[in-house]
């Protein structure tokens, strides 16, 4: 457990809860010695002294209450108020020898235990005067026998030995007070640590499932290639030689049909595996209109990518960037597909490349359902997904591969009327790649 900003301001004023028990006990054992004793001078004074000395512990009581002290920026002046109190008492009562004189060494203590120890030993010179008019006032001669000086030597001794102690009390609260704020400050490191280990496990837990999958899935397509590929040969083989067989017109057209969907097969076969294979982590000069192209050529084969229609702009002045190509195109093939996703059938998808204040950004934008407030600020974290059958990796290895390459990923979203996201990266010093102004394509084949 650790002390809360009230609790330390409480262990601050803990003393004063000494100083109020103080107070009230001399309050309370005033009431007691001036109904179980006889021969006071004045009994209904003392009592009017004491109603108005519980009124002032009353007054702060409150204070102490509120964390605050009474008459806090004038202790000399309650000293002196105390002092005028206490000779009151005694006058009323029995003179020098009242043990209402002993209030003064109460007084001496919780003025040390209160402020500086400075202030106690004038505390100490305002009680001596008072103790000292107070022997003049009821007459006391200097050869006459009194036990005053003896009093005068035991405040003297309880203002050292009390301002000593209570100095021993504050170095004591203020050391402990450092220690626990550096036991808190220590604590709020550690968490701060735990916390960012924790992301960085985190997040490298999530790369290397990803790595996993990646690699699963070069494995599926290698697989496939080669299983297909040598079926795919053979039947190519024999069009080519029924095709040099001279055949009819009509068969001729049918073949030609034939090797031309054949080719199709074998092209989206190279594309798969070119795809699925291991990729380099060497930063590379690439160009992004050719990085989208490559992203979108894969995309077309993605289900859901029917019916769509998806629109290129890529600027005249665009520049090429370091990049690890492959990571990039599996950034922008990600960012396509879950926009393909959000995108209902009819619905529209525009990427766009551009250069922006040394800056390329690759923009992708789709006209789909938006992303939920409750959820952008979440969007990022790895694991988190709206998808039924989603890893919610995708967002996360795509931001995680662009600071990596020192970009950035951000996005914008309105519900119900669709989301931007935009890849930065820095533009390569190098002349521009001039390009056409842009295309569009339906999805749908």
């Amino acid at each position: 457990m650790f002390a809360t900003p009230r609790e330390r301001l409480r262990w601050g004023l803990a003393t004063e809860s000494i100083v109020v028990k103080i107070r009230w006990f001399g309050i309370v054992m005033g009431y007691v010695l001036v109904q179980t004793r006889t021969g006071l001078h004045n009994p209904s004074a003392v009592r009017a002294f004491l109603a108005l000395g519980a009124g002032y512990a009353a007054l702060d009581l409150a204070f102490y209450r509120m964390d605050e002290v009474f008459l806090k920026r004038w202790p000399l002046f309650v000293s002196l108020m105390e002092s005028i109190f206490i000779a009151l008492l005694c006058y009323h009562d029995t003179g020098l020898t009242s043990p209402f004189r002993w209030y003064y060494l109460l007084s001496l203590i919780c003025c040390a235990i209160r402020y500086r120890p400075t202030t106690a030993w004038l505390t100490l010179g305002i009680h001596c005067l008072s103790l000292l008019a107070l022997a003049v006032e009821l007459g006391i001669k200097p050869g006459e026998t009194s036990d005053w000086p003896l009093t005068l030597a035991i405040m003297a001794w309880a203002t050292w030995a009390s301002a000593s102690l209570a100095s021993i009390l504050k170095q004591t609260g203020a050391r402990l007070e450092h220690l626990n704020a550096e036991l808190e400050s220590h604590r709020v490191d550690l968490e701060r640590r735990v916390a960012e280990r924790t992301a960085a496990l985190r997040a490298s837990q999530a790369r290397e499932i990803q790595h996993e999958k990646m690699a699963a899935f070069g494995l599926l397509a290698a697989g496939i290639a080669h299983e297909v590929g040598n079926p795919l040969a053979a039947l190519s083989s024999l069009v080519q030689m029924l095709q040099r067989r001279g055949p009819d017109p009509y068969t001729a057209e049918k073949l030609g049909l034939a090797a031309q969907q054949l080719g199709r097969i074998q092209r989206t076969i190279r594309e798969l595996v070119d795809f699925s294979r291991p990729a380099s982590t060497a930063l590379a000069r690439v160009r992004p209109a050719e990085v989208v192209e490559e992203a979108l050529g894969i995309a077309k084969y993605y289900q859901r990518t029917k019916q769509r229609a998806i629109s290129t702009d890529f600027a005249s002045d665009l520049s090429p960037v370091r990049a690890v190509r492959d990571h990039l195109t599996q950034v922008v093939l990600n960012l396509v597909l879950n926009a393909i996703d959000a995108t209902e059938m009819g619905g529209r998808i525009h990427l766009e490349a551009k250069v922006d204040d040394g800056w390329v950004m690759m923009v992708v934008e789709d006209e789909g359902r938006g992303i939920p407030e409750d959820h952008c600020s979440r969007l990022f974290q790895p694991f988190f997904t709206t998808k039924p059958h989603g890893t919610g990796l995708g967002l996360f290895v795509c931001r995680q591969i662009l600071e990596e390459m020192g970009g950035s990923l951000s996005f914008e979203s309105e519900v119900d009327r669709g989301s931007k996201f935009t890849v930065r990266l820095r533009a390569e010093h190098a002349e521009p790649i001039l390009l056409a102004a842009g295309s569009e394509r339906s999805a749908a084949p």
